[in-house]
């Protein structure tokens, strides 16, 4: 019998029809959180964040930030840090794809404007050293989440009037800020060589979890959001990876996240 060499159909890529509304919604499952938490339906700060790693959240809890009253989500708790003269709520440990994009979704539903993410990466470009900061314009989609919003490509893209208002901002505040694309995965565990050579030779710069997920989703819902990555590791390869510098980069990232804001929130 002759072996069957149909492609099997793949169900990330089957039945997603894009123009379609949800059935279930960020706004209806806020409403009954809020229904359940006894809570009012206050607005969230315009500017929120997404903080991987933590580090950040961390930093504000030891400096007395509070509690933001209107984040009603069943899975997370939003602080909420002045700096700069702007008000920031920021969202810990949202790692990966599906949980960024998940809040993503419930943070605009919430009253937020702009959302910017700001995970750690490693580095796929053979030069220069980490920590340093990078500004993702393009994702490559090696993941599931971005495929639910739009359809197949290789990239996905960030707002490109808010990546120029960016890159003007950080030359002249003499900031050096890397601009490129990076390797979005679901599976950290599995970079392989092979894998990181192919990204290298496509002019990736880094490897990280959630932007390509959040450009789609921004794309497809017309909603402002940003991707940053701290440069801080080579996949644990090397001796002293994955450190990022004073309060685990908490200060670096606050100014970084200010000129963000300043420049495409005036």
């Amino acid at each position: 019998m002759a072996l069957d060499l149909i492609t099997p159909r793949i169900p990330l890529l089957d039945a997603k029809h894009y123009d379609e509304d949800s059935v279930f919604t960020a706004e209806n499952m806020i409403r009954a959180a809020r229904r359940q938490k006894q809570m009012t339906a206050t607005p969230v700060p315009d500017i929120c964040v997404l903080d991987p790693d933590g580090d950040l959240l961390r930093y504000a809890q030891r400096h007395g930030a509070p509690v933001c009253a209107g984040w009603a989500c069943y899975h997370t708790q939003m602080v909420v840090l002045d700096h700069g003269g702007r008000r920031f709520g920021i969202i810990g440990n949202a790692v990966g794809s599906a949980f960024a994009v998940l809040l993503a979704e419930q943070v605009f539903a919430s009253g937020c404007q702009l959302l910017i993410s700001l995970t750690s990466a490693g580095r796929i470009d053979a030069t220069g050293a980490g920590p340093y900061f990078m500004l993702i314009d393009r994702a490559l989609r090696d993941e599931g989440t971005s495929y639910h919003y739009l359809p197949p490509s290789r990239y996905a893209h960030a707002p490109a009037d808010l990546i120029g208002k960016i890159i003007q901002a950080a030359e002249a505040a003499g900031v050096n800020l890397n601009v490129g694309a990076s390797w979005t995965t679901d599976a950290p565990f599995r970079e392989t060589q092979s894998a990181i050579e192919a990204a290298r030779a496509e002019g990736i710069l880094a490897v990280e979890m959630e932007a390509a997920a959040l450009y789609a989703f921004a794309a497809a819902r017309g909603e402002r959001v940003i991707c940053l990555a701290q440069i801080t590791n080579e996949m644990g390869q090397i001796e002293g990876d994955f450190e990022k510098g004073q309060e685990n980069g908490a200060i670096d990232a606050l100014n970084l996240l200010g000129l963000v804001a300043g420049s495409v929130q005036p």
